[in-house]
């Protein structure tokens, strides 16, 4: 029986950001390292031809047939009519195009047309003011699935090739509701799903760092009572689970062990005691990873920049980077 090649679906986002752009000049670069993967473009047809296509594919790519016999490399699904050129980036359209790109490819691999998707960024603002509820791509596509357990993996490396692995207990709250929020069992989660990745990645060891909430990790109480209370025997107890794990650690000295190799990946309690490191040592390359869906996710780490739209200096490293890591990760759940 003739093997069925990996198929990654990828959208293009917001369209009236860098998305767009940078995936269609991210899939040019990854054709040239790998010659089994398929790629599913999923956006505007009418965008892609303007931006001149995938660079060596030409810019009319051709239809998505799910029961193709011999599949493109790169073909293109379009579920949406086509959108008009020139959209402002206030117009709902956008907003409700990235929305439904983002929901077709999903929904394609949920039914196993597609073996994992690379989502383009998307502007929540212009999402929310569109009329959607939404809090970001990485819940939404868990809510889709209908799974309960997931989290938000950062990870990157530096220009010596040290990685910063990262999951997050909570993602997008407002600093004052993130102890509040906080629990045993989100923690748990972070910590179970990051070994879950490493054994994925092929890594030899599964050893986690958690970080603590406060300053210190509570300077033994003196500087809050999470990381006494419940934190260090919540890791108490997943250490006699099994797990690698250690801490509450102070999180201004985790990062710095975890990049010399100390552990593997990291628990941060918050959005940005994780984000903040993980993008100092990989701005250009690092990759967001939902961990816990059926399907792989993986998604470059950086916003639509506006900005830079048609400027020439929109980077695709790290759609490049999100690409591949999708590939390799699906590669080895099949």
């Amino acid at each position: 029986m003739k093997a069925v090649p990996t198929t990654l679906a990828v959208t293009l986002g917001d369209p009236t950001g860098i998305g767009p752009e940078v995936t269609l000049r991210a899939l040019a670069a990854v054709l040239a390292d790998d010659s089994t993967t398929r790629y599913v473009v999923v956006g505007d047809r009418g965008l892609a031809a303007r931006l001149g296509g995938v660079p060596g594919c030409g810019n009319d790519l051709p239809e998505y047939l799910p029961d193709a016999a011999d599949p493109a490399r790169v073909s293109l699904a379009s579920p949406i009519p086509s959108l008009p050129a020139g959209l402002a980036h206030d117009d709902p359209a956008a907003a409700n195009a990235a929305v439904a790109w983002l929901r077709h490819a999903a929904m394609g691999c949920l039914r196993g047309d597609f073996h994992g998707v690379v989502t383009g960024p998307v502007n929540k603002q212009s999402i929310l003011e569109a009329g959607h509820r939404f809090v970001g791509q990485t819940e939404f596509l868990a809510e889709l699935s209908g799974v309960a357990r997931h989290a938000m993996m950062l990870l990157g490396h530096d220009e010596k090739g040290r990685w910063l692995r990262v999951a997050l207990a909570t993602t997008h709250l407002p600093l004052r509701d993130v102890a509040a929020a906080l629990d045993a069992s989100k923690v748990r989660q972070a910590v179970e799903l990051a070994a879950e990745a490493c054994a994925l990645l092929g890594l030899p060891r599964r050893r986690v760092g958690v970080c603590g909430l406060n300053p210190h990790a509570g300077e033994g109480g003196h500087l809050g009572r999470e990381e006494a209370d419940w934190i260090a025997p919540l890791v108490a107890r997943l250490r006699a689970e099994g797990l690698d794990v250690h801490g509450p650690l102070a999180a201004d000295t985790l990062f710095h062990q975890a990049l010399h190799g100390a552990f593997d990946a990291v628990v941060a309690m918050y959005h940005d005691q994780g984000l903040a490191p993980l993008k100092l040592v990989a701005f250009d390359n690092g990759v967001n990873w939902t961990l816990g869906l059926p399907f792989v996710r993986t998604s470059p780490d950086h916003g639509t920049a506006r900005d830079l739209v048609g400027t020439g200096r929109a980077s695709p490293a790290s759609m490049v980077s999100a690409i591949r890591l999708a590939r390799t990760i699906a590669g080895s759940r099949r």
